[in-house]
């Protein structure tokens, strides 16, 4: 059992990690292109010369916002600039906002499997205390190691989650402020040339 449980712990530290990586580089990419997106449509000389810049700014969710708007409103004096708006700003939240939550899960989940082994290997303790009749060393040891091993493997995959999730939860807030701020501005924007 301890095996099993030390497995899913590893199963959750290793994808926290690979979350932890990708976030960091993502939050710091979105930053950086979001400031240069934002430079390039307060100096633009019209809204199709700006599509064709924003297409450069990939990860940016400003620019992905502008894009999708622009891709439904542009030459079509839609009425529903509003929702068009709301619908791109919101998938660009998601975006934001994707894997976070399982970091949170890892976070708030993982020392309960840990301790979940080290109940069982404490009742493998036990167990073993009444096979053998006597409550030496050598026959508590392999439970009570399985038992504190466990536990130790499902702080160290929640710990670095815990961190992590607050984190980028704080980058993230920001990054979703500057989108609903540049989508409030798009609603106003004059989409011509």
């Amino acid at each position: 059992m301890a095996r099993l449980v030390l497995l899913i712990l590893f199963f959750f530290s290793v994808f926290s990690w690979a979350i932890i990586f990708y976030k960091w580089k993502a939050f710091k990419n979105m930053k950086k292109e979001n400031e240069k997106f934002f430079e390039a449509f307060i100096e633009s000389n019209g809204a199709k010369e700006l599509f064709s810049l924003a297409k450069r700014f990939e990860l940016s969710p400003l620019a992905s916002i502008y894009r999708g708007v622009f891709s439904e409103v542009y030459g079509k004096n839609s009425s529903n600039l509003d929702a068009i708006v709301k619908k791109f700003s919101s998938n660009e939240i998601s975006r934001v906002e994707g894997y976070l939550g399982f970091l949170a899960t890892t976070g708030s989940t993982t020392p309960f499997i840990g301790l979940f082994g080290t109940v069982w290997g404490i009742m493998d303790a036990f167990r073993n205390i009444g096979v053998k009749g006597s409550a030496s060393i050598a026959t508590v040891a392999p439970g009570i190691a399985e038992a504190l091993i466990t536990t130790a493997a499902g702080l160290f995959a929640a710990i670095p989650a815990v961190i992590a999730y607050n984190h980028f939860t704080s980058r993230a807030n920001k990054i979703i402020e500057e989108v609903e701020d540049f989508s409030e501005t798009l609603i106003k924007y004059t989409w011509q040339d």
